[in-house]
């Protein structure tokens, strides 16, 4: 199986001086998700996690949404002469009387920011689909200072940056500011679906008292996630997008942006922070 990490000969360059050294990457392999047998989409991934990265990936396209339909996740033999198992190729066994949804060239799968949907599109198909509206969950409030002090939570638990600083991460904080888990990943989209198929299975969707923060900026794609698995706050720290703000405004997600320090912007669902504090201040 791919490794997390992996060693490559570098020249080094500092101050004029030059030397040969060891460096440590972030691994990436694509990895192929099939469900019932048949290829629905391929990712470049880090390895590991990757029965709960496919089975993210499925919810939040609306396939999954208790771990009950999901009948087992296998590795697959690979793409190699001899028919040895790459490890790259999942196939997703849904359970009987889970509906299978259309696989074709016209599926509504959101793997990248150019998906080529139109925004309209792209913002119908997911109120369409959500399982769990995010109005309908019980309501959380947060202060400026606790989403202040998650980041830094965040960075102190990235492992695997440390070595290579060549990772994106996801973390899914309580509204008391603990962190409930962690994932990283060279996608920031499969950190989230990894988050996601962890809390899937585990039987902990949805995630309507929880705040994912991902590092990085917010796309459209990890606002749908944030959606589709019921999370109320989805805050990151850099920009996000328009179409994510659009997305957010029509689902009643919070979406903040540009969370460094203590400054941040709050685009949409402002009724989850609560300003008391710093009123009061």
């Amino acid at each position: 199986m791919g490794r997390v990490t992996e060693r490559r000969r570098v020249l080094r360059i500092r101050d004029g001086a030059t030397s040969t050294r060891p460096d440590t990457l972030v691994a990436e392999e694509p990895l192929e998700i099939r469900l019932n047998g048949r290829p629905l989409a391929i990712t470049m991934r880090t390895p590991g996690d990757d029965f709960a990265l496919a089975a993210g990936f499925l919810v939040s396209e609306g396939v999954l949404a208790r771990a009950e339909e999901v009948a087992n996740i296998v590795y697959c033999a690979g793409a190699t002469a001899d028919g040895s198992n790459t490890y790259n190729v999942v196939d997703v066994q849904l359970a009987p009387g889970v509906p299978v949804p259309d696989i074709s060239l016209e599926r509504n799968v959101y793997t990248t920011s150019s998906c080529g949907l139109c925004g309209k599109a792209s913002l119908d198909a997911v109120r369409t689909t959500a399982r769990w509206p995010i109005a309908d969950t019980s309501p959380i409030r947060v202060t400026p200072a606790l989403l202040s002090a998650l980041p830094d939570q965040l960075r102190a638990a990235q492992r695997v940056f440390d070595r290579t600083g060549g990772l994106h991460a996801a973390a899914l904080f309580s509204p008391g500011g603990e962190l409930l888990d962690l994932r990283e990943d060279v996608g920031r989209h499969n950190a989230v679906d990894k988050l996601i198929g962890r809390a899937l299975q585990s039987g902990r969707l949805p995630l309507s008292q929880t705040i994912l923060l991902v590092s990085g900026r917010a796309s459209f794609e990890l606002a749908q996630k944030a959606v589709m698995a019921g999370i109320p706050l989805l805050a990151a720290v850099s920009a996000p997008s328009s179409l994510a703000v659009d997305l957010a405004a029509e689902t009643g997600l919070t979406l903040v942006g540009f969370l460094r320090g203590t400054s941040m912007n709050v685009y949409t669902g402002e009724q989850r922070i609560d300003l008391t504090a710093e009123v009061a201040a």
